[in-house]
Protein backbone atom coordinates (compact mmCIF):
# COMPACT_ATOMS: atom_id res chain seq x y z
CA UNK A 1 0.00 0.00 0.00
CA UNK A 2 1.14 3.08 -1.15
CA UNK A 3 2.68 5.65 2.16
CA UNK A 4 2.84 9.16 2.18
CA UNK A 5 6.81 10.25 3.53
CA UNK A 6 8.44 13.19 4.63
CA UNK A 7 12.62 12.20 4.30
CA UNK A 8 15.21 14.27 5.24
CA UNK A 9 13.69 17.69 6.16
CA UNK A 10 16.19 19.86 7.71
CA UNK A 11 14.83 22.16 10.92
CA UNK A 12 16.51 23.75 13.36
CA UNK A 13 17.34 23.82 17.15
CA UNK A 14 14.19 26.39 17.52
CA UNK A 15 12.10 24.34 15.18
CA UNK A 16 11.82 26.47 11.55
CA UNK A 17 12.20 24.54 8.45
CA UNK A 18 12.81 27.25 6.48
CA UNK A 19 14.43 30.73 6.77
CA UNK A 20 12.89 33.77 5.92
CA UNK A 21 12.42 36.53 2.87
CA UNK A 22 12.91 33.77 0.25
CA UNK A 23 13.93 34.96 -3.27
CA UNK A 24 16.36 34.15 -5.85
CA UNK A 25 19.35 34.28 -4.10
CA UNK A 26 17.62 32.66 -1.10
CA UNK A 27 15.48 29.79 -2.30
CA UNK A 28 14.97 28.22 1.47
CA UNK A 29 15.24 31.67 3.23
CA UNK A 30 17.88 33.01 4.34
CA UNK A 31 20.24 31.02 6.21
CA UNK A 32 17.83 28.13 5.33
CA UNK A 33 21.12 26.39 3.80
CA UNK A 34 22.43 25.72 6.69
CA UNK A 35 19.69 23.37 7.73
CA UNK A 36 20.55 20.74 4.85
CA UNK A 37 24.69 20.61 6.01
CA UNK A 38 24.67 17.69 7.10
CA UNK A 39 22.90 15.90 3.68
CA UNK A 40 25.78 17.83 1.43
CA UNK A 41 28.52 16.00 2.04
CA UNK A 42 26.99 12.07 2.22
CA UNK A 43 27.37 9.41 -0.24
CA UNK A 44 24.00 9.55 -1.39
CA UNK A 45 24.06 13.46 -2.31
CA UNK A 46 27.13 13.52 -3.91
CA UNK A 47 26.28 10.53 -6.19
CA UNK A 48 23.09 12.72 -6.84
CA UNK A 49 25.18 15.58 -8.12
CA UNK A 50 27.62 13.73 -9.79
CA UNK A 51 24.76 12.37 -11.92
CA UNK A 52 23.03 15.90 -12.40
CA UNK A 53 26.29 16.95 -13.22
CA UNK A 54 27.29 14.23 -15.81
CA UNK A 55 30.22 14.02 -13.48
CA UNK A 56 32.23 13.60 -10.53
CA UNK A 57 32.44 16.68 -8.36
CA UNK A 58 36.71 16.76 -8.42
CA UNK A 59 37.41 13.94 -6.18
CA UNK A 60 34.62 14.32 -3.66
CA UNK A 61 33.23 10.29 -3.02
CA UNK A 62 30.82 11.21 0.14
CA UNK A 63 30.87 10.20 4.05
CA UNK A 64 28.97 7.00 4.96
CA UNK A 65 27.21 6.49 8.45
CA UNK A 66 24.33 7.20 9.78
CA UNK A 67 23.84 10.99 7.93
CA UNK A 68 24.07 8.29 4.56
CA UNK A 69 21.77 6.08 5.85
CA UNK A 70 19.24 8.60 6.57
CA UNK A 71 19.65 10.49 2.80
CA UNK A 72 19.45 6.98 0.88
CA UNK A 73 16.87 5.77 2.65
CA UNK A 74 14.58 8.81 1.80
CA UNK A 75 15.07 7.38 -1.78
CA UNK A 76 13.56 3.89 -0.81
CA UNK A 77 10.48 2.76 -2.54
CA UNK A 78 9.48 6.29 -4.00
CA UNK A 79 7.66 6.19 -6.70
CA UNK A 80 6.34 9.96 -6.79
CA UNK A 81 6.59 12.98 -4.61
CA UNK A 82 4.31 16.33 -4.06
CA UNK A 83 5.78 19.53 -3.99
CA UNK A 84 4.39 22.91 -2.72
CA UNK A 85 4.67 25.59 -5.50
CA UNK A 86 7.71 27.59 -3.69
CA UNK A 87 9.47 24.24 -3.83
CA UNK A 88 9.00 24.77 -7.48
CA UNK A 89 9.97 28.56 -7.87
CA UNK A 90 9.66 32.12 -5.81
CA UNK A 91 6.57 33.62 -7.87
CA UNK A 92 3.52 34.72 -6.07
CA UNK A 93 0.51 35.50 -6.73
CA UNK A 94 -0.28 34.61 -10.53
CA UNK A 95 2.36 33.38 -12.89
CA UNK A 96 2.72 36.00 -15.69
CA UNK A 97 4.59 34.18 -17.66
CA UNK A 98 5.91 30.23 -18.76
CA UNK A 99 9.44 31.36 -18.40
CA UNK A 100 10.53 30.17 -14.82
CA UNK A 101 11.74 26.40 -15.56
CA UNK A 102 12.56 25.19 -11.57
CA UNK A 103 14.89 26.12 -8.78
CA UNK A 104 16.83 23.12 -10.98
CA UNK A 105 16.85 24.60 -14.69
CA UNK A 106 16.13 23.42 -18.07
CA UNK A 107 18.08 19.94 -17.99
CA UNK A 108 15.73 19.02 -14.66
CA UNK A 109 11.87 19.75 -15.37
CA UNK A 110 10.10 20.69 -18.39
CA UNK A 111 8.03 25.04 -18.43
CA UNK A 112 5.62 24.86 -16.35
CA UNK A 113 2.17 24.78 -18.43
CA UNK A 114 -0.74 25.59 -15.52
CA UNK A 115 -0.22 28.63 -13.55
CA UNK A 116 -0.99 27.10 -10.43
CA UNK A 117 -1.22 27.74 -6.49
CA UNK A 118 0.41 24.41 -5.36
CA UNK A 119 0.69 21.40 -4.42
CA UNK A 120 1.98 19.82 -7.59
CA UNK A 121 2.67 16.09 -7.60
CA UNK A 122 5.57 15.22 -9.28
CA UNK A 123 6.22 11.59 -10.89
CA UNK A 124 9.47 9.84 -12.67
CA UNK A 125 9.10 9.86 -16.40
CA UNK A 126 11.45 8.59 -19.14
CA UNK A 127 14.79 9.49 -19.55
CA UNK A 128 15.63 10.66 -16.15
CA UNK A 129 13.02 13.88 -16.45
CA UNK A 130 9.95 14.58 -14.74
CA UNK A 131 6.50 15.04 -15.59
CA UNK A 132 4.89 17.94 -13.18
CA UNK A 133 1.05 17.70 -12.53
CA UNK A 134 0.13 21.26 -11.51
CA UNK A 135 -2.91 20.20 -9.09
CA UNK A 136 -5.32 23.73 -7.70
CA UNK A 137 -7.83 21.54 -5.95
CA UNK A 138 -6.30 21.13 -2.70
CA UNK A 139 -3.84 18.29 -1.10
CA UNK A 140 -6.63 15.74 -1.14
CA UNK A 141 -6.61 15.88 -5.02
CA UNK A 142 -2.60 16.39 -5.35
CA UNK A 143 -2.17 13.09 -2.93
CA UNK A 144 -4.52 10.65 -5.31
CA UNK A 145 -2.70 12.28 -8.18
CA UNK A 146 0.71 11.23 -6.70
CA UNK A 147 -0.49 7.79 -5.59
CA UNK A 148 -1.94 7.24 -9.09
CA UNK A 149 1.47 8.30 -10.26
CA UNK A 150 3.30 6.02 -7.62
CA UNK A 151 1.86 2.65 -9.12
CA UNK A 152 1.67 1.32 -5.22
CA UNK A 153 5.30 2.67 -4.51
CA UNK A 154 5.43 5.55 -1.46
CA UNK A 155 4.62 8.81 -2.43
CA UNK A 156 7.25 11.75 -0.99
CA UNK A 157 6.24 14.86 0.30
CA UNK A 158 9.09 17.03 -0.30
CA UNK A 159 7.59 20.57 0.53
CA UNK A 160 7.95 23.17 1.97
CA UNK A 161 7.23 24.09 5.26
CA UNK A 162 3.11 25.39 4.17
CA UNK A 163 2.74 22.00 2.58
CA UNK A 164 3.81 19.60 4.87
CA UNK A 165 2.15 21.54 7.79
CA UNK A 166 -1.15 20.94 5.60
CA UNK A 167 -1.04 17.56 4.97
CA UNK A 168 0.64 16.55 8.92
CA UNK A 169 -2.19 18.77 10.05
CA UNK A 170 -4.83 16.42 8.23
CA UNK A 171 -3.34 13.39 9.64
CA UNK A 172 -2.48 12.08 6.05
CA UNK A 173 1.71 11.83 6.31
CA UNK A 174 2.61 8.53 7.65
CA UNK A 175 6.37 8.78 8.12
CA UNK A 176 8.10 11.92 9.27
CA UNK A 177 12.13 11.87 9.20
CA UNK A 178 13.01 15.26 10.66
CA UNK A 179 17.21 16.49 10.83
CA UNK A 180 17.51 18.46 13.30
CA UNK A 181 20.54 20.58 12.86
CA UNK A 182 22.46 22.34 15.37
CA UNK A 183 21.98 26.08 13.85
CA UNK A 184 19.14 28.91 15.25
CA UNK A 185 17.53 30.60 12.81
CA UNK A 186 15.78 33.12 14.97
CA UNK A 187 12.69 33.64 12.33
CA UNK A 188 11.19 31.98 9.47
CA UNK A 189 8.67 29.01 8.86
CA UNK A 190 8.19 26.65 12.15
CA UNK A 191 7.73 23.14 10.85
CA UNK A 192 5.39 21.97 14.01
CA UNK A 193 4.26 25.04 15.82
CA UNK A 194 0.34 24.85 16.97
CA UNK A 195 0.02 20.80 15.40
CA UNK A 196 -0.58 18.43 18.09
CA UNK A 197 1.15 15.63 16.54
CA UNK A 198 0.51 13.42 19.44
CA UNK A 199 -3.00 13.85 19.85
CA UNK A 200 -2.89 13.21 15.48
CA UNK A 201 -1.38 10.04 16.07
CA UNK A 202 1.94 10.06 16.03
CA UNK A 203 5.08 8.70 17.64
CA UNK A 204 8.53 8.92 18.16
CA UNK A 205 9.97 5.65 16.84
CA UNK A 206 13.30 6.21 15.72
CA UNK A 207 16.54 8.21 16.93
CA UNK A 208 19.72 8.90 16.21
CA UNK A 209 22.81 11.42 16.37
CA UNK A 210 26.14 12.45 14.57
CA UNK A 211 28.02 15.44 14.57
CA UNK A 212 25.67 16.99 11.81
CA UNK A 213 22.93 16.48 12.63
CA UNK A 214 20.15 14.51 14.99
CA UNK A 215 17.27 11.91 13.22
CA UNK A 216 14.20 11.69 14.87
CA UNK A 217 11.84 9.20 12.83
CA UNK A 218 7.70 10.16 13.45
CA UNK A 219 5.26 7.40 12.68
CA UNK A 220 1.44 7.08 12.38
Amino acid sequence: MSRLRVNAFGISIDGHGAGPDQDLANPMGVGGMALHQWVLGTKTFQKMAADFAGSLIGDVVGREGVDDDFAARGFENIGAWIMGRNMFGPVRGLWSDDSWKGWWGEPALPRPRLRAYAPCSCAPHDGGRNDLHFVTDGIHAALERAKEAAQGKDVRLGGGVATIRQYLTAGLINEIHLAISPVLLGRGEHRLAGIDTATLGYKSTEHASTDHATHVVLTK
